[in-house]
């Protein structure tokens, strides 16, 4: 698809989806075309459509960091965007978030709740809640976030979707509103873990501007017969309905491609964690943005969330002795979570505990964020990378897991990962599901990538069912009878995702082989011959398009 039409296509699902909450700031659509045509078609990212996190710079646009009162406009990209930028990735807008990135909800923000992809009702996680579900959503290829407790993973997980989380320092964090200085990350989201790990490798690299940028020597790939830890028993107590047999399911998966798995005992890690917001860390907050919060007291409670502010304002009252204490504590933990982890070649988590409905979180908007980060939180503490990976579906809904491992793991993790994630199916549509069509979204947000417009073999017969909403119904005709060659779209689904996808097809509907004209055979689209009764023939159109077509 060329750059241009990919951008018609990603501002044309903003409208079908109707989602105004996960945007903060958009491009105009004919400055983005502009941008889109003058494209190298060889670069690396080139067309790739991008959503930034609105505590990231994009010049040109203004940087809210959640919040209006703050806002500022920046007059050049922050690094890790300008280099996506360079690689050729089309950068259309600004997400939501947490106000000053500040949560794992995706609730706290004047701009909006954002609700989750597959279901309004649940949060989409946060801070970095708009840039996951624009690309749960199939309006962005990849989005940035960022991550101190859990950002860019805890939203991957609900949505369904890839998050990488780079070793601390691997992506300069130049132009980006600080939650924690010292321990911010800036991540990646896709559907596509190969284009969720190019993106953030394209954004890698020291930054004279950044303090706090590094290079490091990659750890080497896991072996092929990899030792992967999981937690004890007592760590997985408190797990949604459902979630602990998920992650079980995902555990014997590693095992049968190979890897040992020892369950081990993390409370140092868990440990921890606790320290990001009940120890003095939290005052990296205080220190970055309470200035703005101490100012504008009387916009608490519109302009600035609530919650947000008395989380901040709160670490006002640490100490330094309090923060020579908490790295004591925090040194002895990580020394004690590396012994336990030395041996392994990953550590593997469910990414968060739970997936709470936006009502459950305005009830105890503090408890409700605190169960969300108990195998994230510790990560940039311990200087660890991450990255989250979907794990199939439990109630209808996304499950996700992460393989977390030492600094520098990140190309090993992603191995990994790749070995667990990567297994994709194809599938045929000739209706309904067609980009554009009314049902296209089920297959978006089952994880599917469109591969391109294909032909059946000429070997069927197309008819117009009496469905709502209309569809039409591919049948194979007998060797010798009246076939044609129909056309129709060729979609990419993570198994996973087609599985699930698969289960909620509605009968005359089902799923069988279809032949192309290429030669293969695919996953596809066919009917029940006892639907074709009251059906109407309409195979001399060619296809389900000029049908609609004749009809207007």
């Amino acid at each position: 698809m060329r750059a241009t039409e990919r951008v018609r296509a990603a501002y044309a699902r903003i409208d079908a989806v109707d989602r105004p909450e996960l945007w903060i700031s958009l491009r105009g659509l004919e400055d983005v075309l502009a941008e889109a045509e003058g494209l190298d078609p060889s670069l690396p990212l080139a067309g790739v459509v991008c959503a930034v996190k609105d505590n990231i710079d994009v010049a040109g646009l203004p940087t809210t960091a959640g919040a209006p009162s703050f806002a500022y406009r920046p007059t050049a990209d922050a690094t890790a965007v300008a280099r996506l930028r360079a690689a050729g990735a089309i950068v259309i807008g600004k997400t939501n978030l947490d106000q000053f990135a500040t949560g794992l909800v995706g609730t706290r923000s004047p701009y909006g709740a954002v609700g989750n992809a597959w279901d309004r009702t649940r949060i989409a996680g946060g801070s970095s809640s708009g840039s996951a579900v624009a690309v749960a959503l199939g309006i962005v290829d990849l989005a940035l976030g960022t991550d101190t407790a859990g950002s860019g993973r805890v939203p991957a997980a609900l949505n369904g979707i890839v998050g990488v989380k780079p070793t601390r320092g691997l992506v300069p964090i130049t132009g980006v509103v600080p939650a924690c200085y010292t321990l911010d990350c800036v991540t990646t989201f896709a559907r596509d873990l190969a284009l969720a790990r190019t993106a953030a490798e394209v954004m890698a690299g020291p930054d004279h501007a950044d303090p706090l940028s590094r290079t490091g020597v990659p750890l080497p790939p896991a072996p092929a017969r990899p030792r992967i830890a999981v937690p004890t028993a007592p760590h997985l107590d408190g797990l949604a309905a459902g979630w602990q047999e998920a992650f079980a399911a995902a555990v014997a998966r590693f095992a049968e491609l190979g890897a040992e798995i020892v369950e081990v005992d993390i409370t140092p890690l868990l440990d921890a964690a606790a320290l990001l917001y009940e120890g003095a860390f939290v005052a990296e907050r205080y220190a970055a943005v309470g200035s703005h919060l101490e100012k504008h007291r009387d916009l608490i409670g519109t302009d600035l969330d609530a919650v947000v502010a008395s989380i901040i304002l709160g670490a006002r009252a640490k100490t330094a002795a309090d923060w020579a204490a908490d790295t004591a504590r925090l040194a002895a933990l990580g020394a004690a979570g590396r012994e336990a982890l030395g041996d392994y070649d990953a550590l593997l988590t469910p990414t968060t505990t739970w997936h709470p409905t936006l009502d459950e979180v305005a009830a105890d908007p503090i408890g409700a964020n605190a169960r969300m980060g108990r195998f994230t939180n510790f990560a940039n503490l311990l200087d660890f990378a991450a990255i989250a990976v979907p794990a199939g579906f439990v109630g209808g809904l996304p499950f996700g897991v992460m393989l977390s491992g030492p600094a520098f793991s990140d190309q090993a993790l992603a191995g990994l990962a790749d070995r667990f994630a990567n297994r994709t199916l194809d599938i045929f549509v000739a209706g309904a599901h067609l980009t554009g069509q009314p049902l296209n979204s089920q297959l978006v947000l089952a994880g599917g990538s469109l591969v391109g417009e294909v032909r059946t073999a000429a070997q069927y017969r197309l008819h117009a069912l009496d469905t709502v909403p209309p569809k039409p119904g591919l049948v194979r005709v007998p060797d010798g009878d009246d076939g044609a060659s129909i056309v129709g779209e060729l979609w990419r689904l993570p198994a996973a995702g087609f599985g699930t996808f698969v289960a909620a097809i509605p009968a005359p509907m089902v799923i069988g082989q279809v032949s192309l004209e290429e030669g293969r055979s695919v996953s596809g689209f066919l009917v029940e011959p006892a639907a074709l009764g009251t059906a109407h023939d309409i195979t001399a159109f060619g296809g389900w398009r000029a049908y609609l077509a004749s009809l207007r």
